[in-house]
């Protein structure tokens, strides 16, 4: 579960960030070369701080989120453009600083980037901040004129008076609008006067990817920098013992041997790849940790199946009586294991410290928690640290975790005044993740005469990531992000967007706590994931149990939904369910993360069990879509992770130690794998949900029931890579 934004009313917001710099800023950027009579312009001062201007009006968005590849840079470019009015073929971004954020009483609000919260979290204050300096702006041109601000107009940075045809550029007004109060309350645009915001823009960041000028954490280069490669404890639990740095202290290249903290130890050169041959080649005696296996953990995930002790999350009318009262009775336990986010990127930060001040810069999800953790790894007071923010070359919720900045302090700690940069090798990445959490689920319906679903009891039994890293989160011991799109409606305003939207007369869902001592991490998706499998697979069970069309029995239960049988609705007509073409087709419909999502999949299973996944039509109504194009690209972002979770991805251990250690036994989809993905982006207007993770859930129910329309038979347990899709 993601973390909640505080809420701020909007003159609370304009008026109590005036002093330390409204959302929007406005400051110059250097001169272009050249350009006569402007090489001596100091730099305008700022108007707020979200964006800067500079006399050239090049505007530069200061984006408090992080860039993974999801387009939020790009989308929140596009939220300011719109209320600020400039040109958007001048639009730059930049990242402020977790320790700017801290120096200016938060004015940036939330760095952290999750949960698809990078633009439903931060529109309205986004928007707000960039109309009020839209107001000065204007104002500050109308007081040079000596014109009422009513007769002036701005399009794309032009400001314009018209009665005297006057005009002017928000660069050549900026210091002027420095110095103005900022407005008290702003109007936003009515969405049908939108110009940037619904476009599909081009991502901001895509040319300098393709150019390789994109500096991420693993090219960066510092003067005098020193390269570090680290290995932790290969067993969950284990400690350092000793270490015999002499047998690698002379090997070409080598600063350095340290350990790092109680776990682990590493080595610094002048090289990464020196560093790395050298902390393979250390000899390291380990002491203690856990003899845990994934096999053994089994039986306690069964054994919550049935158990007695869950925790409830939903619940309606009387299940035990309506499943008394069924003419037949439908069982089913489904199964997920824990997932690696292996990110292309492995883990990395670099460290300068000395004894005044720690400087880090790196990938991160979380700002300010990388910010916190650096502080407190270098003993030093907050205010004396500081983080600098590059995009990441992956994310998925594992770069909200701080554990490699907090290494990278310690070994810069060592060396005082010299950055050192951090690098896990792909190993150790797979071996110290935080996980995605394993569960199983029984799925019990009850069915009367007619074929109607009287009853459903879901139970899962399993891992919760709050226990682990937030039990204060956990309400009177219950985890409600185990609950990801089976929750009630007005249970509480924080989980309201990972409801249920199927209607059943009789309901129990519960979960009995099951956690193994393994990091759980949020994984693109979270809980959502596996509970769109569960809910979804066994809601196509329960179609064909009673005889009825599974278009038609989902339809039933969606009554009280209408945007989620329109999206559902869109993917069955478009891929077109209920035709007499032969094609084995499967659907999915889920709520989660504020948007409403479906898809159907068609697939080919061949005589010898060889799955190809023909296409995927699949919709989404995130209520509003700022960049349709994105969104789109998301869409099938996502279905490649999840679809390579669907068919290869697993973490288990033996002994303690993970064995899945690198991408030879930790797969993904190839190109040749990936089906055609047909995209309905159907935003209905007036609320603002996800995109990045809700339609992830999507993908692989609606493949599996597929499957099972082409093969007769049911795939409960994922991943299916060592299982055949045939009956023998």
């Amino acid at each position: 579960m993601t973390n909640v934004l505080n809420h701020l009313s909007r003159r609370t917001f304009i008026v109590g960030t005036g002093a330390a710099g409204l959302t929007i800023g406005v400051l110059a950027a250097c001169s272009k070369p050249g350009d006569p009579g402007q090489s001596d312009l100091e730099p305008n001062p700022e108007v707020n701080a979200w964006v800067h201007i500079g006399h050239d009006d090049i505007v530069t968005v200061r984006i408090a989120r992080s860039e993974m590849g999801q387009g939020t840079l790009t989308g929140l470019a596009q939220l300011v453009a719109e209320e600020l009015e400039c040109d958007w073929d001048k639009v730059v971004t930049e990242y402020p600083t977790p320790g700017e954020n801290l120096a200016r009483e938060r004015v940036w609000g939330d760095f952290s980037t999750g949960g698809s919260q990078g633009l439903r979290g931060s529109h309205q204050y986004v928007r707000e901040g960039a109309a009020a300096a839209r107001i000065m702006l204007v104002e500050a041109a109308a007081n040079e004129w000596g014109v009422p601000v009513s007769e002036c107009s701005v399009s794309k940075g032009v400001i314009s008076h018209t009665g005297s045809r006057k005009k002017t550029t928000y660069g050549k007004v900026a210091s002027a609008a420095a110095l103005l109060a900022p407005p008290l309350e702003v109007q936003l645009k009515d969405p049908k006067d939108w110009t940037i915001i619904g476009q599909p823009k081009l991502r901001l960041d895509t040319a300098d990817k393709l150019t390789g000028v994109q500096v991420y954490g693993a090219d960066l280069k510092l003067d005098g920098m020193l390269n570090a490669s680290i290995k932790a404890s290969p067993k969950l639990g284990g400690k350092v013992k000793s270490f015999d740095a002499a047998a690698v202290e002379s090997m070409p290249g080598v600063k350095k041997v340290v350990q790092v903290g109680d776990d682990a130890v590493a080595v610094v050169a002048d090289t990464w790849w020196r560093a790395n041959k050298a902390v393979q080649a250390l000899p390291v005696e380990w002491t203690g940790g856990l003899d845990y296996s994934s096999a053994a953990f089994e039986a306690e995930l069964d054994d919550g199946l049935t158990s007695a002790d869950a925790f409830l999350g939903n619940k309606a009318g009387d299940t035990a009586a309506a499943f008394a009262d069924a003419a037949q009775v439908i069982e089913a336990t489904y199964r997920v294991p824990h997932q690696n986010h292996a990110p292309m990127e492995t883990m990395n930060a670099t460290a300068v410290w000395t004894p005044e001040k720690c400087e880090v810069w790196c990938p991160t999800q979380n700002g300010e928690a990388a910010l916190a953790a650096a502080a407190t790894a270098a003993d030093l007071p907050i205010e004396q640290c500081d983080v600098y923010k590059l995009h990441l070359g992956g994310g998925f919720g594992r770069r909200g975790m701080s554990d490699y900045v907090v290494q990278a302090v310690q070994i810069a700690k060592q060396m005082p005044g010299t950055p050192i940069k951090l690098l896990w090798s792909r190993e150790e990445d797979m071996q110290h993740g935080f996980l995605h959490p394993t569960t199983k689920a029984r799925m019990r319906g009850a069915l009367d005469a007619d074929g109607n679903l009287t009853a459903l009891h879901v139970r899962i039994s399993g891992q919760s990531i709050l226990a682990a890293l937030m039990p204060q989160a956990l309400r009177d011991g219950a985890d409600y992000a185990t609950f990801q799109g089976l929750l009630p409606s007005g249970l509480d305003p924080r989980v309201e967007d990972q409801t249920l939207k199927y209607t059943f007369p009789n309901l129990l869902v519960d979960h009995a706590m099951r956690n193994p001592p393994v990091r759980p991490g949020f994984w693109r998706g979270v809980n959502a994931n596996q509970n769109a499998v569960y809910l979804e697979c066994f809601m196509d069970e329960l179609a064909h149990a009673a005889g009825r069309d599974p278009l038609e029995f989902r339809l039933a239960h969606l009554q009280d939904s209408p945007k989620s049988a329109t999206v559902l609705n869109a993917v069955a007509k478009e891929s077109g369910w209920g035709s007499n073409d032969g094609k084995a087709r499967g659907l999915c419909s889920f709520y989660s993360f504020g948007s409403y999502t479906a898809a159907c999949a068609e697939v080919t299973v061949d005589e010898d069990g060889y799955l190809k996944i023909d296409r995927i039509v699949a919709a989404t109504d995130p209520g509003n879509a700022v960049n349709p194009q994105q969104i789109e690209a998301q869409v099938q972002g996502s279905f490649v992770y999840g679809l390579s979770a669907m068919l290869y991805g697993e973490i288990t251990f033996e002994d303690g130690e993970v064995q899945e250690r690198n991408f030879d036994r930790f797969n993904s989809m190839r190109i040749a794998d990936m089906p055609k993905v047909k995209t309905l982006v159907m935003p209905s207007g007036g609320f603002w949900g996800g995109v990045g993770e809700p339609t992830i859930a999507v993908a692989a129910p609606a493949v599996l029931n597929a499957i099972f329309a082409a093969t007769g038979k049911r795939m409960r347990h994922l991943p299916l890579k060592d299982q055949s899709l045939r009956d023998a």
